[in-house]
Formats: C-alpha cells, structure tokens, sequence
C-alpha cells in the first residue's frame, strides 16, 4: 500500500510539473509575438536624383487685345443721310462706300462754282483782247500810255478770277466727294450708330461706325520696371542667356492660344502713376478668336539659365519658419532635412540656387513618413526632378 501511494504522488507531481513547463513555454511565445509586434517596418518612400540642366524663365503678365489698326468713320459735310451700304460686322474694302449724304445742296453749289468759272474765263478771254489791241496802238499815240497800264491791269486781274473760280470748283468737288462716306481702311466694321434719314454734322464727336484690322492683333501688356531693370543686370552678368522672342497666350477661360507671337516693342519709358513698362506683342489672328478689348494673360519667355538646379514642387516644403526645406536621403537610407533657396517655379519645379546639388536623392513621395535622423527604404520613382 506504500509503495502504491508513492507512486501515485510521483504521477501527480510529474502531471503539475509538465502542465507548469506547457504553461511557460505559452508565456515565452507570446512575449515573442508580443516583441514582433511592437517592432514597426521601415518606411518607404521615393524618390528622384536631382540633376543641373538647362531651364527658361517665363512670366505670365496680363494684357489687352488691340486693333492693329482702327479707323473712326465720320462725316466731313453735314446733311441727310440717305443710305446704307454696308452689312454690319462684314469685311469691308478700303474705298467702299459706306454712306450716302443727300448730296443735293452740293450738286448745286458745284454748280455754282462751275457757272462762275465759265464767267470768270469770258471775262479773261476780253480782258486780254483789248489788252492786245491796245499794245497795237502804243506807237500810233492812239491811246493813253494810262489806258494800255489798266488793259493790261485788267487782264491780269481776269486771270486771278479765272484761278480764284478755278479753286472754287475743285472745293465744291472734293465737298461734292464727301457726300460719299467711304472705307479709308480695308477690316471688319461694327455697328452703325445712325440709320437712313438721320442727320449728321462734319466731324461730329459720335462716329457712324469702326472699322479695325483683326489680323494680326496686338496685345498690349505691363512689366515691373523693378523686374525689368533686374532680368538685364542678370543678362549683363552672364548668369543667364536672352531667350527666344516666341511667346504664347493663355485666354479668359484658361485656354492656350494655338498661335505663338512676338514682342514688337517696348515703351521707352516708365508710367509714373504704376512703375511699370508697356510692352506690346504682335499675335496672328485668322480665325478671328482675339477681339479688341479681350482679357488675356501673356506667357512671355524671359532667360535661359544654362546650369539650373531644378526639383519637383512636392519635394519642396515651408517649415513653421517659412523656410523653403527639403529632405534628402542618403546611400545608407538616412533621411536629412536641408533649407533650400527655391527662388522661382518653372511649371511643376522649383528652381533652387542653394541647399541642393546634383546628385541628391529628393524624397517626393511619403515625405510624411520620413523624419530627420530618421531611417527609410528609398526606391525611386518616375517623377522627373
């Protein structure tokens, strides 16, 4: 019996032991898993080499859409107009006519001109015959030496009638011309402000129509004369190179203009209300899309910088500083935060004079992720830098 009871108790005490070791190892494993919890993955994140290649600087300035050339048709004699001869926002020929003035009043005044031009030539044509006569007798003593002066007098004073009526004419046919309103332009005219049977005046304040060549057009823009004044110190140092006179045009919906044009002046001087400098730019218009007085913005390209450093706008950040900074990651996957000078964008980029340099590795992608000091997996993406 006591031997029996000692092996029981050898059982019962090799069943705890064993449920004690089962109990352990379960306590080991999960402090393991708890471990391998607890241990977070490294971040990813991409990014893109930065190089130095060649950029061109542009400024988006706003301006107005010009006539290259406008004429303001107004009357030059005053009357009645009669008619119309031109269709309202057609294209008209330089040399059309475009109004008829009731040329009645001037039908009779040429005339009248033409009639004392006629007497005027009767009465030369007398004076010098009796001129003539009277030279006949200066030998003979017939007449006075007085009578032949006033003859002769007479005669030339005839003539100066004969001119004065002469120049009367060609008045009353050029004023006789004028009933007709003509084209002096050849473009696209407006709208009419009178209609047959209204009265016009000469050289009234109110044109009766515009007419304005669309093809090509202006385009009337402003510059900073600061900016202006810097972009040719930058020329004259030779950090930059001119670019090409080729700009492009953006319009009042955000459109760009599939024509490209040039700058065809400059004003040579400065508006002392604004400080700034109108430049005027030269675009084709076959289509007729640009009409005068159209808002439009002007990408006007200004200097190539040969050895720019440019980096993708969203590897770029501000600090609470202000502070323009990027975060660079190193060969061993070590991410470092650097202030950049980001003077100006160029379309998606930034164009860095300081803090970067060929060859760094930019983080553009997960830069949530990565900390200063801190340890990524970089892999690098197609983003061009």
């Amino acid at each position: 019996m006591i031997q029996h009871t000692y092996t029981r108790g050898n059982l019962v005490t090799r069943h705890v032991l064993l449920v004690g070791l089962m109990v352990g190892a379960l306590a080991l494993g999960g402090c393991g898993k708890a471990q391998d919890k607890d241990k977070k993955p490294t971040p990813e994140v991409g990014f893109v080499v930065i190089g130095a290649g060649g950029a061109e600087t542009t400024s988006e300035l706003p301006g107005r859409v010009r006539a290259t050339v406008m004429s303001e048709i107004r009357p030059q004699v005053s009357g009645i107009i009669k008619a119309r001869q031109f269709t309202e926002g057609s294209v008209v020929q330089a040399g059309q006519t475009l109004y008829q003035i009731d040329p009645a009043i001037y039908d009779a005044a040429h005339g009248e001109a033409a009639a004392r031009l006629a007497s005027a030539e009767a009465a030369l044509a007398a004076a010098n015959a009796r001129a003539e006569r009277y030279a006949t007798l200066v030998d003979s003593e017939a007449v006075s030496r007085q009578d032949i002066d006033d003859t002769r007098a007479s005669a030339r004073q005839a003539r100066a009638s004969v001119a004065q009526a002469r120049a009367a004419l060609q008045s009353a046919n050029v004023t006789l011309r004028y009933t007709r309103i003509i084209a002096p332009i050849s473009g696209r005219i407006g709208r009419s402000s009178v209609t047959p049977g209204a009265l016009v005046t000469a050289n009234q304040a109110e044109p009766l129509a515009i007419i304005q060549q669309l093809d090509p057009v202006y385009v009337d823009v402003t510059q900073s004369s600061v900016k202006l004044l810097a972009l040719r110190r930058s020329l004259a140092s030779g950090k930059t190179l001119p670019a090409s006179g080729r700009i492009k045009l953006k319009l009042e919906d955000g459109t760009v203009y599939d024509q490209s044009g040039e700058i065809s002046f400059s004003e040579p001087m400065v508006d002392e209300a604004s400080g700034m400098v109108t430049i005027r730019a030269r675009f084709p218009n076959p289509d007729g899309v640009l009409l005068p007085g159209m808002f439009v913005t002007v990408v006007a390209p200004q200097a190539k910088l040969p050895d720019a450093v440019t980096a993708p706008q969203q590897g770029i950040s501000r600090n609470p500083k202000g502070e323009a900074v990027a975060l660079i990651v190193d060969a061993s996957g070590n991410v470092e935060q650097r202030t950049v000078t980001a003077e100006r964008a160029i379309g998606s980029s930034w164009i860095v004079t300081s803090g970067l340099k060929p060859g760094d590795r930019l983080i553009v992608e997960g830069t949530d992720k990565a900390k200063p000091g801190s340890k990524v997996k970089a892999v690098p993406t197609r983003l061009k830098p």
